[in-house]
Protein backbone atom coordinates (compact mmCIF):
# COMPACT_ATOMS: atom_id res chain seq x y z
CA UNK A 1 0.00 0.00 0.00
CA UNK A 2 2.07 3.39 -0.81
CA UNK A 3 1.56 6.46 0.74
CA UNK A 4 0.51 9.20 -0.78
CA UNK A 5 3.12 12.59 -0.27
CA UNK A 6 1.51 15.62 0.41
CA UNK A 7 1.37 18.33 -1.86
CA UNK A 8 3.86 21.30 -1.75
CA UNK A 9 2.47 24.61 -0.63
CA UNK A 10 3.41 27.45 -3.02
CA UNK A 11 5.30 30.20 -1.55
CA UNK A 12 3.30 32.98 -0.23
CA UNK A 13 3.87 36.07 -1.64
CA UNK A 14 4.99 39.53 0.75
CA UNK A 15 1.87 41.79 0.64
CA UNK A 16 2.61 45.27 -0.14
CA UNK A 17 2.77 46.24 3.66
CA UNK A 18 5.83 43.89 4.00
CA UNK A 19 7.68 44.69 1.14
CA UNK A 20 6.93 48.42 2.06
CA UNK A 21 8.38 47.50 5.74
CA UNK A 22 11.56 45.65 4.18
CA UNK A 23 12.59 48.56 1.62
CA UNK A 24 12.37 51.07 4.82
CA UNK A 25 14.17 49.10 6.52
CA UNK A 26 16.91 48.82 4.13
CA UNK A 27 16.99 52.42 3.58
CA UNK A 28 17.28 52.89 7.94
CA UNK A 29 20.13 50.17 7.85
CA UNK A 30 22.02 52.22 5.45
CA UNK A 31 21.43 55.71 7.08
CA UNK A 32 22.59 53.75 10.72
CA UNK A 33 25.40 52.57 9.20
CA UNK A 34 26.44 55.71 8.91
CA UNK A 35 25.59 57.52 11.75
CA UNK A 36 27.47 54.89 13.46
CA UNK A 37 30.66 55.75 11.26
CA UNK A 38 30.04 59.11 11.70
CA UNK A 39 29.20 58.66 15.78
CA UNK A 40 32.53 56.29 15.85
CA UNK A 41 34.70 58.51 14.25
CA UNK A 42 33.53 61.61 16.71
CA UNK A 43 34.77 59.23 19.94
CA UNK A 44 38.00 58.35 17.70
CA UNK A 45 39.07 62.45 17.62
CA UNK A 46 37.77 62.51 21.40
CA UNK A 47 39.96 59.88 22.22
CA UNK A 48 42.79 61.68 20.06
CA UNK A 49 42.70 64.71 21.92
CA UNK A 50 42.01 63.50 25.27
CA UNK A 51 45.67 62.26 25.25
CA UNK A 52 47.03 64.81 22.82
CA UNK A 53 47.95 67.40 25.40
CA UNK A 54 49.86 64.50 27.37
CA UNK A 55 51.85 63.40 23.95
CA UNK A 56 52.43 67.57 23.90
CA UNK A 57 53.60 68.34 27.28
CA UNK A 58 55.81 64.63 27.06
CA UNK A 59 57.61 65.55 24.04
CA UNK A 60 58.20 69.15 24.43
CA UNK A 61 60.06 68.61 28.26
CA UNK A 62 62.16 65.83 26.31
CA UNK A 63 63.20 68.63 23.80
CA UNK A 64 64.04 70.85 26.22
CA UNK A 65 64.83 68.40 29.41
CA UNK A 66 66.33 65.79 27.98
CA UNK A 67 70.21 67.70 27.64
CA UNK A 68 70.19 68.49 30.69
CA UNK A 69 70.00 64.78 32.22
CA UNK A 70 73.27 63.19 33.27
CA UNK A 71 74.80 61.44 36.50
CA UNK A 72 75.62 65.03 38.18
CA UNK A 73 71.89 66.24 37.92
CA UNK A 74 71.13 63.01 39.78
CA UNK A 75 73.84 63.44 42.41
CA UNK A 76 74.90 66.88 42.58
CA UNK A 77 73.91 70.03 44.52
CA UNK A 78 72.26 73.29 42.36
CA UNK A 79 75.05 75.11 41.61
CA UNK A 80 75.07 79.19 42.31
CA UNK A 81 74.26 81.58 39.92
CA UNK A 82 77.38 81.51 36.84
CA UNK A 83 78.88 78.00 37.37
CA UNK A 84 78.43 75.31 35.10
CA UNK A 85 77.15 71.81 36.32
CA UNK A 86 74.56 70.60 39.08
CA UNK A 87 71.72 68.71 39.99
CA UNK A 88 68.79 68.10 42.04
CA UNK A 89 69.84 65.36 43.94
CA UNK A 90 68.51 67.39 47.58
CA UNK A 91 64.94 67.39 45.78
CA UNK A 92 64.67 64.23 44.55
CA UNK A 93 65.63 63.11 47.77
CA UNK A 94 63.36 65.48 49.19
CA UNK A 95 60.24 64.38 47.13
CA UNK A 96 60.63 60.38 47.94
CA UNK A 97 60.81 61.85 51.98
CA UNK A 98 57.67 64.18 51.43
CA UNK A 99 55.60 60.92 49.60
CA UNK A 100 57.02 58.97 52.44
CA UNK A 101 55.40 60.76 55.43
CA UNK A 102 52.77 61.95 53.21
CA UNK A 103 51.99 57.69 52.30
CA UNK A 104 52.77 56.69 56.40
CA UNK A 105 50.00 59.46 57.28
CA UNK A 106 47.52 58.92 54.40
CA UNK A 107 47.50 55.37 53.91
CA UNK A 108 46.47 53.57 57.35
CA UNK A 109 44.04 56.12 58.21
CA UNK A 110 42.42 56.12 54.50
CA UNK A 111 42.12 52.43 54.64
CA UNK A 112 40.73 52.90 57.85
CA UNK A 113 38.37 55.18 56.78
CA UNK A 114 37.39 52.95 53.80
CA UNK A 115 37.26 49.81 55.38
CA UNK A 116 34.39 51.69 57.98
CA UNK A 117 32.52 53.30 55.33
CA UNK A 118 32.14 49.61 53.29
CA UNK A 119 31.16 47.89 56.33
CA UNK A 120 29.18 49.92 58.08
CA UNK A 121 27.43 51.79 54.93
CA UNK A 122 23.91 53.36 55.64
CA UNK A 123 24.66 54.40 59.21
CA UNK A 124 24.56 58.15 59.79
CA UNK A 125 28.30 58.28 60.60
CA UNK A 126 28.91 56.58 57.24
CA UNK A 127 26.98 58.64 55.18
CA UNK A 128 28.60 62.28 56.73
CA UNK A 129 32.39 60.58 56.69
CA UNK A 130 31.52 59.91 52.53
CA UNK A 131 30.16 63.11 51.88
CA UNK A 132 32.95 64.94 53.90
CA UNK A 133 35.55 62.60 51.86
CA UNK A 134 33.94 63.49 48.82
CA UNK A 135 34.20 67.64 49.54
CA UNK A 136 37.79 66.91 50.81
CA UNK A 137 38.86 65.17 47.26
CA UNK A 138 37.57 68.11 45.26
CA UNK A 139 38.92 71.03 47.93
CA UNK A 140 42.13 73.02 46.17
CA UNK A 141 45.26 72.02 47.11
CA UNK A 142 46.02 75.18 47.84
CA UNK A 143 43.57 74.99 50.90
CA UNK A 144 45.19 72.22 52.52
CA UNK A 145 48.91 74.02 52.14
CA UNK A 146 46.96 76.88 54.27
CA UNK A 147 45.72 74.77 56.77
CA UNK A 148 48.45 72.82 57.33
CA UNK A 149 50.87 76.34 57.68
CA UNK A 150 48.29 77.32 60.39
CA UNK A 151 48.25 74.57 62.45
CA UNK A 152 51.60 72.79 61.65
CA UNK A 153 53.70 75.85 60.37
CA UNK A 154 52.99 79.44 62.12
CA UNK A 155 53.22 77.78 65.96
CA UNK A 156 56.15 76.46 65.50
CA UNK A 157 57.47 79.72 63.86
CA UNK A 158 59.09 77.73 60.78
CA UNK A 159 58.51 75.73 57.64
CA UNK A 160 59.68 72.08 57.59
CA UNK A 161 59.33 68.80 55.80
CA UNK A 162 56.65 67.30 58.18
CA UNK A 163 54.08 69.81 57.73
CA UNK A 164 54.76 69.61 53.85
CA UNK A 165 54.25 65.62 54.57
CA UNK A 166 50.65 66.34 56.51
CA UNK A 167 49.75 68.19 53.71
CA UNK A 168 50.19 66.03 51.26
CA UNK A 169 48.96 62.85 53.13
CA UNK A 170 45.48 64.99 54.15
CA UNK A 171 45.26 64.96 50.35
CA UNK A 172 46.03 61.30 49.89
CA UNK A 173 43.33 60.39 52.57
CA UNK A 174 39.94 60.85 50.94
CA UNK A 175 41.22 59.27 48.07
CA UNK A 176 42.37 55.82 49.73
CA UNK A 177 39.14 56.23 51.71
CA UNK A 178 36.77 56.27 48.56
CA UNK A 179 38.95 53.45 46.46
CA UNK A 180 39.38 51.00 49.58
CA UNK A 181 35.55 51.75 50.11
CA UNK A 182 34.72 50.73 46.55
CA UNK A 183 37.11 47.68 46.70
CA UNK A 184 35.83 46.44 49.61
CA UNK A 185 32.35 46.51 48.50
CA UNK A 186 33.02 43.98 45.56
CA UNK A 187 34.37 41.73 47.79
CA UNK A 188 31.97 38.73 47.73
CA UNK A 189 29.06 38.02 50.73
CA UNK A 190 29.72 34.64 50.93
CA UNK A 191 33.63 35.26 51.91
CA UNK A 192 32.19 37.21 55.04
CA UNK A 193 29.66 34.62 56.00
CA UNK A 194 32.07 31.63 55.58
CA UNK A 195 34.81 33.67 57.78
CA UNK A 196 31.80 34.07 60.54
CA UNK A 197 30.97 30.61 60.26
CA UNK A 198 34.00 29.35 60.94
CA UNK A 199 34.15 31.55 64.33
CA UNK A 200 35.87 34.97 62.99
CA UNK A 201 35.35 37.68 64.57
CA UNK A 202 33.87 40.43 62.89
CA UNK A 203 37.44 42.91 62.81
CA UNK A 204 39.09 39.89 62.85
CA UNK A 205 36.82 38.82 59.48
CA UNK A 206 37.14 42.16 58.16
CA UNK A 207 41.14 42.74 58.27
CA UNK A 208 42.14 38.91 57.60
CA UNK A 209 39.51 38.09 54.98
CA UNK A 210 37.65 40.93 53.14
CA UNK A 211 40.37 43.35 53.15
CA UNK A 212 43.02 40.75 51.86
CA UNK A 213 40.84 39.92 49.15
CA UNK A 214 40.54 43.53 48.17
CA UNK A 215 43.96 43.86 48.97
CA UNK A 216 44.94 44.63 44.99
CA UNK A 217 42.29 47.14 44.00
CA UNK A 218 43.47 49.01 47.14
CA UNK A 219 47.24 49.04 46.59
CA UNK A 220 46.32 50.52 42.59
CA UNK A 221 44.61 52.98 44.82
CA UNK A 222 47.27 53.82 46.67
CA UNK A 223 49.67 54.26 44.04
CA UNK A 224 47.02 56.66 42.25
CA UNK A 225 47.07 58.52 45.21
CA UNK A 226 50.79 58.57 45.54
CA UNK A 227 51.16 59.83 41.74
CA UNK A 228 48.46 62.71 42.43
CA UNK A 229 50.17 64.26 45.28
CA UNK A 230 54.03 63.36 43.76
CA UNK A 231 53.45 66.83 41.69
CA UNK A 232 51.87 69.04 43.98
CA UNK A 233 53.75 72.43 44.63
CA UNK A 234 51.06 74.58 46.01
CA UNK A 235 50.62 72.92 49.57
CA UNK A 236 54.16 72.94 50.09
CA UNK A 237 54.58 76.45 48.92
CA UNK A 238 52.96 76.76 52.15
CA UNK A 239 54.87 73.69 54.00
CA UNK A 240 58.14 73.07 53.14
CA UNK A 241 59.31 76.09 51.47
CA UNK A 242 61.87 74.54 49.85
CA UNK A 243 65.67 74.42 50.45
CA UNK A 244 68.65 75.18 48.44
CA UNK A 245 70.97 73.19 50.53
CA UNK A 246 71.29 69.07 51.57
CA UNK A 247 68.58 68.19 54.55
CA UNK A 248 66.87 65.64 55.59
CA UNK A 249 65.65 66.99 58.85
CA UNK A 250 61.82 66.41 59.05
CA UNK A 251 61.73 69.85 61.73
CA UNK A 252 63.28 71.74 58.78
CA UNK A 253 62.74 73.23 55.33
CA UNK A 254 63.04 70.78 52.90
CA UNK A 255 63.98 70.74 48.82
CA UNK A 256 61.37 69.15 46.34
CA UNK A 257 61.38 68.60 42.57
CA UNK A 258 57.60 70.41 42.26
CA UNK A 259 59.26 73.60 44.39
CA UNK A 260 62.54 73.44 42.64
CA UNK A 261 60.87 73.57 38.78
CA UNK A 262 58.61 76.29 40.10
CA UNK A 263 61.89 78.07 41.66
CA UNK A 264 63.99 77.86 38.56
CA UNK A 265 61.03 78.61 35.98
CA UNK A 266 60.36 81.89 37.05
CA UNK A 267 64.33 82.87 37.60
CA UNK A 268 65.90 84.96 34.73
CA UNK A 269 68.69 82.50 33.98
CA UNK A 270 69.01 80.41 31.44
CA UNK A 271 70.93 77.13 33.06
CA UNK A 272 68.27 77.59 35.48
CA UNK A 273 65.40 76.93 32.79
CA UNK A 274 67.10 74.21 31.52
CA UNK A 275 67.39 72.46 35.21
CA UNK A 276 63.42 73.12 35.38
CA UNK A 277 62.97 71.54 32.40
CA UNK A 278 64.94 68.64 33.12
CA UNK A 279 63.15 68.12 36.78
CA UNK A 280 59.46 68.53 34.88
CA UNK A 281 60.94 65.62 33.30
CA UNK A 282 61.62 63.84 35.81
CA UNK A 283 58.59 64.10 37.54
CA UNK A 284 56.51 63.34 34.65
CA UNK A 285 58.67 60.10 34.28
CA UNK A 286 58.31 59.71 37.87
CA UNK A 287 54.59 59.71 37.98
CA UNK A 288 54.40 57.35 34.44
CA UNK A 289 55.75 54.86 36.44
CA UNK A 290 53.80 54.80 39.23
CA UNK A 291 51.03 55.02 37.29
CA UNK A 292 52.18 51.72 34.99
CA UNK A 293 52.91 50.05 38.88
CA UNK A 294 49.28 51.06 39.27
CA UNK A 295 48.34 49.50 36.12
CA UNK A 296 50.48 45.75 36.31
CA UNK A 297 48.67 46.09 39.71
CA UNK A 298 44.90 46.47 38.87
CA UNK A 299 45.89 43.83 35.57
CA UNK A 300 47.45 41.26 38.23
CA UNK A 301 44.36 41.27 39.83
CA UNK A 302 41.60 40.87 37.38
CA UNK A 303 44.02 37.92 36.16
CA UNK A 304 44.18 36.42 39.65
CA UNK A 305 40.14 36.65 39.91
CA UNK A 306 40.12 39.79 42.79
CA UNK A 307 42.35 36.97 45.02
CA UNK A 308 38.99 35.02 45.52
Amino acid sequence: MSTMTPPIAPPLRPTLRQRAFSERTVRTLKRRRIVSGIMLAVLICAAVLAVLPLIFIFGHLLELGIGSLSWDFFTKMPQPVGEAGGGLANAIVGTLILIGIASALGLPVGVGAGLYLAEQKGTKLANTVRFLSDVLNGLPSIVMGIFAWQFLVRPVGHFSALAGGVALGAMMIPMVARTTEEMVGIVPVSLREAALALGYTRWRTSLSVVLRTASAGIVTGALVAIARIAGETAPLLFTAFGNQFWSLSLKQPIAALPLQVFSYAISPYDAWHSLAWAGALVLIALIFIISLIARFATRARFSTGGGD
